[in-house]
């Protein structure tokens, strides 16, 4: 079909559907800010006490997942690019299992807060390596956080203001402060209920988008058959060349290393189900998740063959209707809903549901490193109310900060982008840390040290090389689109390919050798990349080192009673253990475990029991 010439625009009624998903989230807020007596500590308020249950961790975990990206990009790259990101499918659950069964058992035990309590509380790297603690978890954290958040409010309101009309800055001003406001006042339990509504909020815009496509196209057979003649069900492409943007392989294998590192390690994620009341709680909250992260990838598949099946003859980007990609989906919204008031509204609410997952799970994450890593380790007089009230002024600010870096999306977008990426390239070698410090017991301080900085520095080679040079069509493999069917002027047609802005446009003529193969490696290998090569060379520069000769504290390590414990629901589950600090031990007993090297954390002696943790 040809783009509707009576394309539709926002009404009264989609606003009131926006604003009522607003004004609820906000009230639960409010609730939780007096529920249980309120955020008396900030345990209470970064950890919710430690007393969630797993159904409602597990649609947060999804929910943070799953942001706006998910909403309007996922249906687009399946309109191009074919349904082979179904395979995502399988790599979601390697991410959980691994999540669940290496990670989560270390963390959960030692009753952590914030990852980088962890991370720097074993004693093996040098002191000057101890003395960067607060500026690595500001580089690796904090800014690539605020940066992100900012793009995950900008874009998507800026996609959806120039098809639909919906106000830029005051969506993203109203989702900024809406998130702050129940951020601020109720806390990770604030976090996690709002999360499980706007994860409703989000399969219910799917929903519609769904029941209506297959009623216009008169029955899903005829989307599937579209689908199927138009090269769009290409889910099993088994080519092993590493260079090729999508296959079985690249999403199976880098996939898994790559939300690994976000599922595994990264502190949005890990505050959440280490929040949990017990360990069994913790897990099944990531196993049930599992269905979520399912049911989504289910509902954004459809929607991006729909795509495909109303527009196959007349391709909007194409056509010009639509600047970008990710417009594709509002641009689908007006053209089969518009005669349904509201239901637009509805799935302007389903891509900030998106939105307010993701910026709210950041805000929360941000205190809680803020508090844990930069505020309590050095103000040990503090008391658990003033740090809650801590804690809560940085939710303000980390509120503030997003809005402002919203703002500056709006003015250096591709720069920020770009930035961004760079950031991003270091979750694969964080990964390899984290992997050395609790898989491998001989792994020192010198070994973890150079096998991170040697991780970093090839993953960044790579992954700036790959921004100033972008793989060529024939590595990211685009599907044909068509204009045939278009009631338009020639004039108005996309004659050539236009994909997304870079920073940098190098013409092919000027590419070097490096172009066409090393920097042309599939983005879902970067962290793999940077993990494997972190564990290797930690691994070699250790046993050189003497690794083999210290000893190292079990409680860092993931052991087989870890794993034999998933058979067993004994009363060492109920076991309170208490983490106390020491900062900078020096001395020569102890753990070397080389990803925890900035905080010792032993159990205390049960006179000195304060904020006891269940485990």
């Amino acid at each position: 079909a040809s783009p509707s010439s009576t394309m539709g625009r926002f009404t009264v009624w989609d606003y009131v559907v926006f604003a009522a998903m607003l004004v609820i989230s906000a009230v639960i807020g409010i609730y939780y800010a007096f529920a249980g007596g309120g955020q008396k500590t900030s345990k209470d308020f970064l950890m919710g006490g430690r007393s969630m249950s797993a159904l409602p961790v597990a649609l947060s975990l999804t929910a943070s997942f799953m942001s706006a990206v998910t909403v309007l990009g996922t249906p687009a790259e399946i309109y191009r690019y074919g349904a082979i990101f179904c395979i995502f499918a399988i790599t979601y659950g390697l991410v959980v299992l691994c999540s669940a069964e290496i990670f989560l058992p270390v963390f959960y035990k030692l009753g952590i807060t914030s990852t980088y309590e962890v991370r720097w509380s074993r004693r093996s790297l040098s002191i000057a390596f101890r003395e960067l603690g607060g500026l690595s978890c500001l580089l690796s954290t904090c800014l690539p956080s605020t940066l992100y958040t900012g793009i995950v409010i900008y874009a998507p309101a800026l996609a959806l203001n120039q098809v639909t009309g919906f106000d830029l800055w005051g969506a993203v001003v109203a989702t900024g402060v809406v998130c702050t406001f129940y951020c601020t006042l109720g806390g990770l339990k604030a976090v996690v209920w709002t999360d499980v509504f706007q994860v409703g909020i989000m399969i219910a815009g799917f929903s519609s988008v769904i029941i209506r496509a297959v009623v216009v196209q008169e029955g899903i057979g005829r989307i599937v058959n579209d689908s199927y003649y138009g090269g769009r069900l290409n889910f099993w492409d088994f080519n092993p060349n590493p260079l090729q943007r999508h296959t079985f392989w690249t999403i199976v294998i880098g996939g898994t290393f790559t939300w690994t590192s976000i599922y595994g390690i990264n502190q949005s994620q890990v505050q959440r189900y280490i929040a949990c009341k017990s360990r069994f709680h913790a897990k099944m909250s990531l196993y049930i998740n599992l269905l979520g992260l399912w049911a989504i990838l289910a509902c954004a598949t459809l929607c991006g063959l729909a795509l495909y099946s109303i527009y196959k003859d007349c391709d909007p980007w194409m056509a010009k209707q639509v600047s970008a990609l990710d417009q594709l989906m509002p641009y689908l919204v007006l053209d089969i809903l518009h005669d349904f008031p509201g239901m637009p509204g509805l799935f302007v609410a389903s891509a900030y549901s998106g939105t307010l997952s993701t910026v709210s799970s950041s805000i929360n994450a941000l205190a809680a490193v803020t508090v844990e890593d930069l505020i309590r380790p050095y103000f040990r007089s503090f008391s658990e109310k003033k740090l809650s009230w801590i804690s809560m002024g940085m939710s303000v600010f980390y509120g503030g900060v997003c809005i402002g870096m919203a703002a500056l999306a709006s003015l250096l977008g591709a720069l920020l982008q770009a930035a961004l990426s760079i950031f991003g390239m270091v979750g694969g070698p964080l990964l390899g840390l984290f992997a050395l410090g609790i898989l491998c017991s001989f792994a020192n301080g010198i070994g973890a040290f150079v096998g991170l900085v040697t991780g970093f520095v090839i993953s960044l080679w790579i992954g700036i090389g790959s921004q100033i040079y972008p793989p060529l069509p024939e590595r990211t493999k685009p599907l044909y689109l068509s204009t045939a069917g278009c009631n338009i002027s020639s004039e108005n047609l996309m004659t050539t390919e236009n994909p997304l802005t870079t920073v940098f446009n190098t013409p092919t003529a000027e590419r070097p050798a490096l172009a066409d193969n090393w920097y042309s490696l599939s983005y879902l290998y970067f962290s793999t990349l940077g993990t494997l090569i972190t564990v290797v060379v930690g691994i070699i520069i250790s046993l050189l080192t003497g690794g083999l000769k210290q000893n190292t504290d079990r409680k860092f390590l993931l052991t087989k009673e870890d794993f034999l414990s998933n058979f067993s629901r004994s009363k060492s589950e109920t076991k309170v253990v208490v983490l106390d600090w020491k900062r900078f031990t020096v001395a020569a007993e102890g753990t070397d475990n080389p990803a925890f090297s900035h905080i010792e954390m032993d159990v205390a002696s049960d006179k000195n029991k304060v904020n006891g943790l269940h485990i």
